[in-house]
């Protein structure tokens, strides 16, 4: 990897050689006129859009003063006067549409955009926001940049992971399929002329929030490359996108913001330049929580080298990151040439962007007359109702009939849009029940389902009351028992509850001082709206606050309420002083939904999540199953109308109990954005034949995943690759209201073909999915792996033959035995059908590839290569701060498989590098508990970073073909060994 990261940096240098020199001759013949009378004089060669990217950016470069090259490294780029530049921010939100920054178009969540498994859709949907980024440009609002932090393409591995709404899919080659149409979206597709230039996020083995930024993802070297970076890999390749952001996880116990991979890897596989940037922060997590370098010099050093070009730190301060780079300098820790490659970089990107560019190049003249334009609103609506996906359909209660109108649409979330964290601000809301009334042309009947309560002090026999104006007022207990005292409280599930206002329809929410009914809905990083009604053992209530800022270690208040002024005003006691409260409902919300849909035509009922609550950045679910009052209130709709169609509408998958069982028709959403309603309505009623496709595996039960934190996919059998268990609802799955019926797959030059027909009277969708399994290798292997698929648009009756690429270099995976890609020769099943479970038709394909040969453990093995491990003893750590993995010993008796090595006639001698602990090393044969052959035994060193080498004599045992295992003492961290 070293020597690619020479070359790789050498080729940057070479051409910025040829360029000079390219300007040298130019000047010379007089071709070329680059000494300009102004700043803004398009003479001046980084301004002269015919010259190549590199030539521009060496131009501009050689013109910056190291302090200004330094201001650049910064998330906030100052303007530099004397040369016309302007000021340039790194990081605007786009990820299913432009975030906060005002009113523009909001697309369904990400995970729903994947759900479409429709590439093309997804482009135009990347087209459409990478547009409305332009729109900002002439107004240029503070937060605008054209450098746009989407989309994430971390794997959904976990559907527990708190940012599940964020990503795709926990399939690699869907993810990057979906992302590469994204990112071309955004570039525009000319990689020389960038409408925006997309970061992906995050880089890498990001997807638990639980402690972040201090945990560690242990990613053995298939899991690395088969898995986390087959995720990013395919955007960068197609110049899809123009860097990665790093995440605030650790890697192998090191942390990605100097994660050597950025470099070492990611640039390899383009040839153009990318800007790579921090998270927010995450450079002062190296001398904070992390504790991984003393100082911010040292830390801003390190990630420089690793290959950062830009930090996001301190917010708009640019000056702790910029003396810490001078210190840098300074001090022998950086050259000037490290920060000239990281400015390259960030200059090649802002000259593709055409910012120095007459009139600001290609896009230049994009203003906001695009936002949400009439064209994007409609894309809204074609991909929210793409996304939907029809889970059951039993005697075919949907689509409904528009016919029938006697319809009533209830549940939390019947007639509300909820937006999550990283979502732009609606324009407009068309809620489920909007969309339905609007579809058949009548008003619709609806209720919350929500219960409206009372809360009474028991010791004094006030109630709770808010203010009634819509700015609201700060609780307090009085003696109204009017609307000012009644509160709409909304179960999320976890014993989290929100309360809703009575008096002005607001939220009750913490504002650092008092609880205020003032909040539309509930927001903010801490999320301030969260409550919890406690019963106590005499049937009264404790009021508990939950924000999320109650979760952080340095929250010292209370949480309980209770009055704490002479005028009754509520604030934070300790629970001996916390009012007790009784709980009086005044209005049932199961009784209310049961009465609206009571001899109804339909019932539809609208149950899920609220983004801000269950599950989110920095917040991983506790919970996957729906709120229990959201479960009751699906049973006492179907009771009361057989005709129930439940809605789903949540950002992960969902335990859905029994209610599965239940139900005849559910359809599941994401949080689909603006158009949401009449997506929904569409679906509903026909207009649209539903093929969105599930991008995860539905569980039915949490104790069918390991740990969060446990990232070894091919161990612990995670994902649809490995799950050995029965799935609630499969990777792949949705319904349609037409059928399909496949043909025999068969081989064509670069791939498969197979004739799908539309068997029913519907046109429809339907999504061709082409999954390989190898019968034998020598490693373990996926159950089946995604390797192509098409979404294909069919009439009733008619046949299309659907072409699925995929060549022999695709079976690929990665040998540990010798580091590299391999696929082996052997019989591989091709299996097509509608999902991982619904298999249609099949066929075998024989491959002539190779056959890994046995280990040779006489040339220096890396630890980290072994084909298994002890679980719960080992740990890949950080062989240096600066690269390499090693293997540690968390306790006695943690061992490594080296499987099928060929000793031959004997090997005499062990040796290994280590460092850590005193302890051993054994050499057993079999098993971890076979012959010992040898014990190497080291006295520790002085640092988990100084190795040494230590020896030991084998027995004449060691020879053959056979499993060498190798068995460390707690605390011993494993490098490299070698048998001879």
């Amino acid at each position: 990897m070293r020597k690619g990261k020479r070359s790789k940096r050498s080729r940057g240098s070479r051409r910025r050689q040829r360029a000079s020199l390219v300007l040298a001759l130019a000047l010379t013949a007089g071709l070329t006129a680059i000494a300009p009378a102004g700043a803004d004089d398009p003479a001046y060669a980084f301004r002269n859009p015919r010259l190549p990217v590199t030539e521009r950016v060496n131009d501009l470069l050689g013109r910056l003063t190291l302090d200004e090259k330094i201001s650049l490294l910064h998330q906030y780029e100052p303007a530099i006067p004397r040369l016309g530049i302007q000021s340039f921010r790194t990081g605007t939100e786009a990820l299913h549409g432009v975030a906060w920054l005002g009113r523009a178009t909001v697309f369904p969540q990400a995970i729903g955009l994947a759900s479409t498994w429709d590439p093309a859709l997804i482009q135009q949907v990347g087209s459409a926001v990478g547009d409305e980024a332009r729109g900002f440009q002439q107004e240029r609002p503070d937060g605008w940049s054209l450098n746009l932090w989407a989309p994430v393409v971390n794997l959904l591995r976990d559907p527990r992971w708190g940012r599940n709404e964020e990503g795709y899919s926990e399939d690699p080659y869907l993810t990057g399929s979906i992302s590469t149409a994204y990112g071309e979206g955004l570039t525009g597709g000319d990689p020389d002329h960038l409408k925006t230039a997309p970061t992906l996020k995050h880089y890498l083995a990001n997807n638990n929030e639980v402690n972040r930024t201090t945990t560690s993802s242990d990613l053995r070297p298939r899991v690395q490359h088969e898995y986390d970076e087959a995720a990013f890999r395919p955007a960068v390749e197609a110049d899809a996108t123009t860097g990665v952001m790093a995440s605030y996880n650790l890697v192998n116990g090191r942390p990605d913001t100097v994660n050597p991979d950025l470099d070492d890897v990611v640039r390899t596989w383009t040839s153009r330049d990318l800007l790579n940037v921090t998270d927010a922060f995450a450079p002062g997590n190296l001398t904070g929580d992390q504790q991984y370098y003393p100082t911010l010099a040292e830390g801003d050093a390190a990630a420089l080298k690793a290959g950062i070009d830009s930090f996001t730190d301190n917010n708009g301060d640019s000056a702790p990151t910029t003396t810490a780079v001078r210190t840098a300098l300074t001090t022998g820790l950086l050259k000037e040439s490290d920060v000239d490659t990281a400015v390259s970089h960030i200059l090649a990107v802002r000259v593709r962007l055409g910012e120095f560019d007459p009139n600001g190049g290609k896009y230049g003249s994009i203003d906001q007359s695009v936002i949400n334009s009439p064209a994007h609103q409609k894309l809204a609506r074609e991909a929210a109702a793409e996304s939907a996906v029809l889970l059951k359909n039993k005697d075919r209660v949907l689509p409904l009939k528009t016919s029938a109108k006697n319809v009533a649409v209830v549940g939390p979330l019947a007639d509300t849009l909820y937006t999550d964290w990283y979502s732009g601000t609606l324009p407009y809301a068309v809620t489920p029940a909007d969309g339905i009334a609007s579809k058949l042309g009548t008003s619709v009947g609806s209720s919350e389902g929500v219960d409206r309560i009372a809360l009474k002090d028991t010791a004094t026999g006030k109630y709770v009351t808010a203010g009634a104006s819509q700015a609201g007022g700060a609780l307090k207990e009085s003696t109204e028992t009017g609307v000012a005292a009644q509160f709409d409280a909304f179960d999320w599930g976890s014993g989290i509850v929100t309360l809703r206002s009575a008096a002005n329809g607001k939220y009750v929410g913490y504002n650092w001082s008092n609880f205020v009914n003032d909040q539309v809905q509930p927001n903010g990083w801490y999320v301030q709206q969260q409550f919890e009604l406690e019963q106590q053992d005499d049937g009264t209530y404790l009021l508990r606050y939950a924000g999320y800022e109650t979760a952080e270690s340095w929250w010292s208040n209370p949480v309980y309420l209770g009055p704490t002024g002479p005028d009754g005003t509520l604030g934070l006691v300790e629970k001996s002083e916390a009012a007790h409260y009784s709980k009086d409902v005044v209005r049932s919300g199961v009784g209310e939904a049961v009465a609206a849909v009571r001899g109804k035509d339909a019932a539809v009922v609208v149950v899920g999540s609220m983004p801000a609550i269950n599950g989110r950045e920095a917040h991983d679910r506790t919970d996957m199953g729906l709120a229990p009052s959201q479960e009751a209130l699906v049973r006492a709709v179907r009771a009361a109308n057989p005709k129930t169609v439940v809605i789903v509408e949540n950002s992960y998958p969902t335990t859905l109990g029994t209610l599965q069982k239940e139900v005849p028709a559910l359809l599941w959403t994401t949080h689909a954005g603006q158009e949401t309603g009449n997506a929904l309505a569409d679906v509903l009623y026909g207009d649209t034949n539903p093929a969105g496709r599930l991008t995860q595996t539905w569980y039915r039960s949490a104790s069918d995943l390991p740990s969060i934190l446990d990232y070894d996919i091919i161990k612990s059998d995670r994902t649809y690759q490995y799950f050995k268990g029965r799935a609630l609802y499969p990777f792949g799955y949705g319904l349609s209201y037409t059928t399909f019926r496949y043909g025999a797959p068969k081989r064509v030059d670069g791939g498969y073909e197979v004739a799908v027909t539309n068997t029913g009277k519907r046109a429809g969708d339907e999504v061709v999915q082409l999954y390989t399994h190898q019968r034998a290798s020598r490693d373990k292997q996926p159950l089946k792996q995604l390797k192509a698929y098409a979404r294909v648009s069919l009439k009733p009756g008619e046949t299309k033959t659907v072409r699925l690429k995929i060549r022999p270099s695709d079976l690929a995976h990665w040998d540990v035995t010798r580091s590299k890609w391999v696929v082996e020769s052997g019989t591989y099943d091709v299996l097509v059908g509608a999902s991982s479970s619904d298999i249609r038709s099949r066929t075998s394909w024989t491959v002539r590839g190779e056959t890994i040969p046995p280990r040779d453990l006489t040339k220096v093995t890396r630890a980290e290569n072994f084909d298994d491990y002890s679980p719960g003893s080992v740990r890949l750590v950080d062989e240096s701060k600066a690269r390499g993995t090693a293997v540690g010993a968390t306790a006695d008796g943690a061992w490594l498989k080296f499987a099928d090595t060929e000793l031959g006639s004997g090997v005499s001698e062990f040796s290994a590098r280590v460092a850590g602990s005193s302890g051993t090393v054994e050499v057993r044969l079999g098993s971890p508990t076979g012959p010992l052959v040898g014990t190497a035994r080291t006295g520790g060193t002085a640092s988990p970073y100084d190795y040494t080498t230590v020896t030991a004599a084998l027995t004449g045992a060691a020879k053959g073909r056979t499993g060498v295992y190798l068995v460390l003492s707690g605390g011993v961290r494993l490098s490299t060994f070698t048998l001879r």
